[in-house]
């Protein structure tokens, strides 16, 4: 085989395994769309970058070294969610490894490595055997129910508010002067429209009226 072909057929891999995780894994779950450009553009880019290096202990050490510039970075702009990291670590380490698809001894273990990491992140994805619990921050008004004897009204009024089913509510900071609380709530975590990324405390504000702002 060519230097070529094997460099045509090791893209198409590493691209169809990218795929497969961001398209069949990763979006049927989230239905977040802003971050599949960023993963297929990574994975893409660092394959090419790596592709061209002459060889392949440099290439492993930029790949990494890519990864961990902008694992700081982080996009300062747009904070990425810690699932959303995962997946881009997943996604940077990919053509890493494919990388070492010029060699023709190792395709057996490239094949059987990226058909593990689908099939556990497929697993993790689908929660078998296991749930997520997430939490979201919440900036409460009726101070008066965060008493521990008072937890069913104020468990039942926050479910009202949000529409899931917490399980258990942890209060934090209070503040007398403006009848706040702080409180996390803690749910089985879920991805329906509006609760997107769940794992990542986002705070939210209730007044009186019951508006969210």
């Amino acid at each position: 085989m060519t230097d070529f072909m094997r460099f045509i057929l090791g893209f198409g891999f590493n691209l169809l395994v990218a795929i497969l995780l961001v398209r069949f894994i990763y979006y049927p779950s989230t239905h977040n769309k802003r971050y599949v450009f960023t993963f297929l553009a990574f994975n893409t880019m660092i394959f090419f970058v790596l592709s061209f290096m002459t060889s392949i202990e440099i290439g492993v050490g930029v790949g990494f070294g890519l990864f961990a510039i902008f694992s700081i970075l982080r996009y300062r702009t747009d904070p990425i969610p810690v699932r959303e990291m995962t997946y881009l670590f997943v996604i940077v380490a990919l053509p890493v490894m494919n990388s070492a698809s010029s060699s023709n001894k190792l395709w057996p273990q490239l094949v059987v490595a990226n058909m593990a990491i689908l099939g556990i992140m497929y697993v993790l994805e689908k929660e078998w055997g296991f749930h997520f619990e997430a939490s979201k921050r919440i900036v409460y008004e009726k101070i008066e129910w965060i008493q521990p004897d008072r937890f069913p009204e104020l468990k039942a009024d926050l479910e009202q508010r949000t529409g899931l089913k917490i399980k258990r509510v942890v209060v934090g900071k209070v503040n007398f002067l403006r009848d706040t609380a702080d409180l996390t709530v803690y749910y089985d975590d879920v991805a329906h429209e509006g609760w997107l990324n769940a794992g990542e405390p986002v705070a939210m504000y209730y007044n009186g009226d019951d508006s969210g702002d």
